[in-house]
């Protein structure tokens, strides 16, 4: 009952908020036309007295008094003078002009339409029987509302600040919705509390590359070095001190770490895309990693000295990569295109590698040779079919690198 009495009280303001410019043009207007009225007859009476004392003769008064009374007739809309004036007098009332009303649709409008208008659509789309809920009511059945949730955890975690759990449960949710500050001392809270795990140091390191808009700190650094000591096989970790190495500046140790990533991860994981970029990006267009070892024309661009796989063909020596550290970027392309096409002769003499021909495609793509990519992957399928799990593999890195599989395939 109290809100439809509201809600009654609000639409009387409305209405007389809207209805007062109305009202005082009308008013204005009212005025203005009373006061024109009083000057005509006050012409009226000065022609009359001109009359009487002969300054006018009676022909033009005449015509002078039918002018001010067309006038008066203009403004009163029902006023006239002499015969005229009395001939409406005489006629009953009903038949009198009406007087003229102003902005009466507006006015009708508001009073009645806006109102019906308003309650129609509340009764359509408002919810007029649903009961009362205060805040109280809401936090302890909060549903789906993501606000109504964090409410209810914070509230709990005021009264029980050392619930290592509920800041746990609190700190990625801070940070999907964006109050980063808050994720940062729920993270730490947590690991001071329950210690520290992958997944919370993971997450306290990611928090703070957000607060620094994807800078990866010292402090960032600390929490995924320490991510990684508790489960060394962590492509999360590892991919933000690979990042931390490509902002500093360290592009050949970066690309190192990026393939090392792409060498260790399933060609289907869902961040190779955003690994092979890095990789792209630190290597100035160089073959892309997604094998056991680092691909020898890579390791060569990037003048690593880490040992080469002696058992995939086409990997370089250690005096090849020496020379390659020497090399201007056009004698190291010209010697990595010499690489990836002795790779491809030794692959035609023994097929029987698939490191051999994932490494292949993928640096014929890269080299930006389209047909010799989709070449080497229809080789590589007679040697690895489709069927196998090693074709799958080689089929779904073809269409990462935007090949036209289906064709090769077929």
């Amino acid at each position: 009952m109290l809100f439809w009495i509201i809600s009654a009280l609000l639409t009387v303001i409305v209405a007389v908020v809207l209805l007062s410019p109305l009202l005082r043009a009308s008013a204005r207007a009212t005025r203005y036309d009373e006061g024109e009225a009083a000057v005509y007859r006050d012409q009226l009476r000065e022609l009359e007295r001109d009359k009487a004392e002969g300054l006018i003769s009676a022909e033009d008064a005449d015509y002078a008094r039918a002018e001010i009374g067309r006038r008066l007739l203009a403004i009163a809309g029902r006023e006239k003078t002499g015969e005229e004036a009395d001939e409406i007098a005489s006629e009953p009332s009903e038949a009198r002009p009406p007087v003229r009303r102003r902005y009466t649709f507006s006015q009708a409008f508001i009073l009645l339409c806006l109102p019906l208008i308003g309650l129609a659509g509340y009764l359509e789309i408002g919810s007029p029987g649903t009961p009362d809920a205060p805040l109280e009511a809401r936090i302890e059945n909060p549903g789906d509302d993501v606000d109504l949730l964090v409410a209810k955890v914070e509230r709990h975690l005021a009264s029980n600040p050392e619930d290592g759990n509920g800041w746990n449960v609190l700190a990625p949710v801070y940070s999907r919705i964006g109050r980063l500050d808050d994720a940062e001392l729920a993270y730490r809270n947590a690991i001071r509390i329950l210690g520290p795990d992958a997944e919370r140091m993971n997450g306290l390191g990611e928090t703070i590359v957000l607060r620094n808009d994807g800078i990866v700190t010292d402090d960032a650094q600390m929490a995924f070095q320490a991510a990684l000591k508790l489960e060394p096989n962590n492509p999360r970790a590892d991919f933000y001190l690979a990042l931390a190495l490509e902002q500093s500046g360290r592009r050949a140790e970066a690309l190192a770490a990026f393939q090392t990533i792409a060498a260790a991860s399933p060609p289907t994981a869902p961040w190779m895309a955003l690994v092979n970029q890095h990789i792209a990006a630190n290597s100035a267009g160089m073959p892309l990693a997604n094998a056991p070892a680092v691909p020898a024309a890579d390791a060569a661009a990037a003048g690593s000295t880490a040992p080469a796989n002696p058992v995939a063909p086409g990997n370089p020596s250690a005096e090849d990569i020496a020379n390659a550290q020497q090399m201007s970027e056009a004698d190291r392309g010209e010697m990595i295109r010499g690489m990836v096409a002795s790779l491809d002769a030794r692959l035609k003499e023994d097929p029987n590698n698939f490191e051999g021909w994932m490494r292949l495609v993928r640096s014929y793509a890269m080299l930006k040779d389209k047909e010799r990519a989709e070449a080497a992957l229809k080789e590589g399928l007679k040697a690895f079919p489709a069927s196998g799990a090693e074709g799958q593999q080689l089929i779904a890195m073809a269409k990462e690198l935007g090949l036209d599989v289906e064709e090769v395939s077929q």
